[in-house]
């Protein structure tokens, strides 16, 4: 078993992919802000819709707001590779 530096390294590297998440979460906010659809008229806070943004349901069709929108899915798939990276890393450290 190796010394704590590679899960000091992992854990780093979650943060970092943490941070990736929350900016996928904010862009997310904006698109629907900019979706007549998806805009939250109620005035309480709820959670992003994440799912419609990522399948493009109800999402506005302008090219500005599309191209947030692949570019929100570009950074969860970073954050999807990201951690599965970090899983096979962990698993060949923890090989006995």
């Amino acid at each position: 078993m190796p010394g704590e530096a590679p899960y000091v390294l992992f854990g780093l590297w979650a943060i970092a992919l943490l941070v990736v998440f929350t900016m996928a979460i904010r862009l997310s906010y904006r698109i629907e802000a900019r979706s007549p659809d998806l805009a939250n008229r109620s005035g309480c806070p709820r959670k992003a819709m994440m799912f419609h943004t990522i399948t493009n349901m109800k999402v506005a069709r302008d090219e500005e707001t599309q191209a947030m929108r692949r570019r929100m899915n570009t950074l969860l798939l970073v954050v999807l590779a990201g951690f599965a990276l970090m899983a096979a890393g962990i698993g060949l450290i923890n090989r006995p």
